[in-house]
C-alpha cells in the first residue's frame, strides 16, 4: 500500500525532494532513484516488472494503456499500437517518411507544422503526447513504489539528439506533470552508473558505445578529478535494435520469396513477423541458429536464420557505427591508444557480432558490459538526479553540443556562432550589420547542422528584430549572442548597439508544443482527472469480476456431478446477473454482485476444501501435540 505524506495542520499533500532519473527509451523505459540510506541507485519495481515498454495501445473509448498491457495488442491491434515513438520525436513527417511503411501504425504530417502525426481510431496524437504517456506511467511507478507524490526528474536522451529532439523530450516531461530539472546524455549517465569517475583521484578517457532499440549514439569522455568532460560525440538517431529487426525480415522475405511491400500493407502480418524477427535476434545471442513458423497470406512458412547469416544482414548497420567511432576519435584528436576503457550500453549490445566488432576497433581484448545494459542509463540518470538535489558535490558533468548552432546569411549560407562539440552551458556571439539602406528590420533565421548551406541544415526557428534605426547599409550594429544551456536548448539575444533595440528568445523548434499548447493540455488533463480516475477504476472493477467469474465456471465444471441442482442454480443465477452487469458502467453494481456470487458459491467451496483435505489426509496418523 502506497503511503502519502500529508501535512496535518493545512492539509496539503507534502511534496517529495526526491529526484527521479529516467531513461525514455525507444524499446523500453525505466525509473530509478538513489536510496538515500544506502547511496547506492536503484531501479523501481518488483524483480521481473521494472522495465516499462515503451508502447501504448489506444482503445476502442480512446483510452491510452502503456506498457506491457499495450504490447499485447501489437499483433492483433497493429493499427492501434504505438511503439518505437521516440523515434519520432522532434521529427519532421519529411524526415521519416521513407521509413512510414516500416511502423504499425498510421503517421500523417501536421500541415501547421510539418510535424509528424499519428493517427488511432480517427483521432491524431503527437509524438510528445504519446510519450508523455510513458513518462507519466512511470511517475505513477515511482510514486506507488515510494509512497509520495514526486514532481521532479532527469530524463536522458541520445547524446546526438539536437535541439528539436531535447525540447521535444523536456514538453513530454511538463506534459506528463515532471518538472524537468537536466536533460541529460545517455553516454554520460552510463559512465556515472559504472561508478567510472567516482573516485576524485581517478584520470581516464573512456568511449561509451550506446546502442539502443532505436538510436545509437558514440561520446569520447575525459573523467579527472570527478570532472566529466565530453570530449566528442557522434551518432545517428535512426540506427538501432529496430534495424537489426528489420533486416531479418528483408533475408526471410529472400529466403521464401516474399513481398515486402505486401508485408508492411497487411499492418498485423507485418508486426507479427517484426515479434518473430526481435524474436530471433534475442535467441541469437546466446544460440547458433533459430527455427519458427507463421502463417502469411494463408500459407506456412518456416523462418530460419543461422548467427552467420544474421550477422552478415547487420553488418552495414553495425559498420555505420563503427563510421561515427571513427568520428568521435578524429573530433577529440584521440587513436584509440588514448582510450582506456570501452563502456556497452544499450538492449542491442548484447549482440556477439557487435561486441566483436567493437573491440575489434578499439584493440580492446575486453568491454566494459557487467552491468544491465537496459538498467545502465536510468541508474546513471538517477545519480545525476541526486546531484541536482543536493546530495552529491564532488561531481561535476560537461557536456557538449553535438551540432553546430548558426545563423542564415545573404545567399543562403550556414554562419556557425557555436560549433558541434562547444562545452555546454555556453554562450557565444558576432555582430551583423544590415545589406540595405533604411533597413529597419532584420530577420534572423536560426539553424543547426554542418552543412554550408542552410538548406541542407535543419531549421529551427526564426525571429524578426524590429525598431532599427534608419541608417546606410552596413552601419548599424547587431550583436546576435547564442546561449546553450545545460540541457543543449538554446536562448538568443539580439541588439542594435547604437539604439540600444533589443529583443531575446528562446527557440522553440517548429516540431515542438508551444507553451501555451503544453498548457491546453495540461489543462484537459485536469478538468479529466476525476472522469479519468472513474474509468480507471470501472476498468479494474471489471477486471476483477472477470477473474471472479473465471474461477467459479472453472468450479463448476471440475465439480458439477458434486453439487446439488439448487447450487447449481444460484451460482448460474449469480454468474448471469454478473455477467450482465459487467456490460454496463455501474461499479458498485459489480461490486455488490460480486460479493452475492461469493455468497452462494463459498458454502459448496468450503465443503469441496474438507473433503480434499479428508482425502488428503485418509490412511495418515497425525502426532499428538
Amino acid at each position: 500500500m502506497a503511503r502519502i505524506k500529508i501535512n496535518i495542520k493545512d492539509g496539503t499533500i507534502k511534496r517529495s525532494d526526491k529526484v527521479l532519473g529516467i531513461d525514455l527509451g525507444t524499446t523500453n523505459s525505466l525509473v530509478a532513484f538513489v536510496d538515500s540510506s544506502t547511496g547506492n541507485a536503484i531501479c523501481l519495481g518488483e524483480e521481473g516488472d521494472k522495465i516499462v515498454p515503451s508502447v501504448i495501445y489506444v482503445t476502442p473509448e480512446n483510452e491510452l494503456i502503456v506498457g506491457q498491457a499495450a504490447k499485447s495488442h501489437l499483433i492483433e491491434e497493429a493499427d492501434n499500437t504505438v511503439y518505437s515513438v521516440k523515434r519520432l520525436l522532434g521529427r519532421s513527417y519529411t524526415d521519416i517518411a521513407g521509413h512510414s511503411s516500416s511502423f504499425g501504425y498510421h503517421i500523417m504530417p501536421d500541415d501547421s507544422k510539418a510535424m509528424v502525426n499519428i493517427n488511432i481510431r480517427g483521432k491524431i496524437y503527437n509524438p510528445i503526447e504519446l510519450s508523455a504517456q510513458i513518462l507519466k506511467s512511470l511517475k505513477v511507478k515511482a510514486e506507488l513504489a515510494l509512497g509520495e507524490p514526486i514532481s521532479k526528474a532527469v530524463i536522458t536522451v541520445p547524446a546526438y539528439f539536437n535541439d528539436s529532439q531535447r525540447q521535444a523530450t523536456r514538453d513530454a516531461g511538463k506534459l506528463a506533470g515532471l518538472d524537468v530539472l537536466r536533460i541529460v546524455n545517455e553516454p554520460t549517465a552510463a559512465s556515472l552508473a559504472y561508478g567510472i569517475g567516482l573516485d576524485k583521484s581517478q584520470t581516464t578517457t573512456i568511449a561509451v558505445y550506446d546502442l539502443g532499440g532505436g538510436t545509437f549514439d558514440i561520446t569520447i569522455l575525459s573523467i579527472q578529478n570527478g570532472v566529466f568532460e565530453v570530449l566528442s560525440t557522434n551518432g545517428d538517431t535512426y540506427t538501432g535494435g529496430d534495424d537489426f529487426d528489420r533486416a531479418i525480415i528483408t533475408y526471410w522475405c529472400e529466403q521464401h520469396q516474399l513481398n515486402m511491400q505486401q508485408l508492411e500493407a497487411d499492418k498485423s502480418v507485418y508486426q507479427e513477423i517484426r515479434l518473430k524477427a526481435e524474436e530471433a535476434k534475442k535467441h541469437l545471442s546466446t544460440n547458433d541458429t533459430f527455427e519458427s513458423t507463421i502463417a502469411v497470406f494463408n500459407n506456412v512458412y518456416t523462418l530460419s536464420i543461422d548467427r552467420s547469416s544474421f550477422e552478415k544482414s547487420i553488418q552495414p548497420i553495425v559498420e555505420k557505427t563503427l563510421k561515427c567511432c571513427r568520428m568521435a576519435l578524429k573530433d577529440a584528436g584521440l587513436t584509440h591508444e588514448d582510450i582506456q576503457d570501452v563502456v556497452m550500453v544499450g538492449g542491442s549490445t548484447r549482440t556477439p557480432y557487435v561486441i566483436e566488432s567493437v573491440k575489434r576497433l578499439f584493440r580492446k581484448e575486453r568491454v566494459n558490459n557487467s552491468l544491465n545494459p537496459d538498467e545502465v542509463v536510468a541508474l546513471g540518470a538517477a545519480i545525476e538526479a541526486d546531484i541536482l538535489a543536493g546530495n552529491r558535490k564532488d561531481i561535476l558533468l560537461l557536456d557538449v553540443t553535438p551540432l553546430s548552432l548558426g545563423i542564415e546569411t545573404l545567399g543562403g549560407m550556414m554562419d556557425t556562432i557555436i560549433p558541434r562539440n562547444s562545452k555546454v552551458p555556453t554562450n557565444a556571439g558576432r555582430q551583423y550589420t544590415t545589406s540595405k539602406d533604411g533597413q529597419l528590420s532584420l530577420r534572423i533565421s536560426v539553424y543547426q547542422g554542418e552543412r554550408e548551406m542552410v538548406a541542407d541544415n535543419r531549421k529551427l526557428g526564426e525571429f524578426i528584430l524590429d525598431g532599427i534605426p534608419a541608417m546606410p547599409a552596413g552601419l548599424p550594429k547587431i550583436d546576435i549572442r547564442f546561449m546553450l544551456n545545460a540541457d543543449g536548448i538554446l536562448s538568443i539575444e539580439a541588439v542594435e548597439l547604437r539604439s540600444g533595440i533589443k529583443q531575446t528568445i528562446e527557440i522553440q523548434p517548429q516540431y515542438g508544443l508551444t507553451d501555451k499548447e503544453v498548457e491546453t493540455m495540461l489543462l484537459a488533463a485536469m478538468s479529466n482527472a476525476e472522469a479519468d480516475m472513474h474509468k480507471r477504476q470501472l476498468a479494474e472493477t471489471i477486471t476483477e469480476a472477470e477473474q471472479v467469474l473465471y474461477q467459479c465456471r472453472k468450479l463448476l465444471f471440475s465439480n458439477n456431478d458434486l453439487l446439488s441442482e439448487e447450487e447449481k442454480s444460484s451460482t448460474g443465477m449469480a454468474i448471469e446477473e454478473l455477467e450482465e452487469l459487467c456490460k454496463g458502467d455501474n461499479r458498485e453494481a459489480i461490486n455488490q454482485s460480486m460479493e452475492r456470487l461469493n455468497s452462494v458459491t463459498r458454502p459448496f467451496a468450503e465443503r469441496l476444501m474438507d473433503q480434499a483435505i479428508g482425502k488428503a489426509l485418509t490412511g495418515k496418523k497425525l502426532d499428538a501435540l
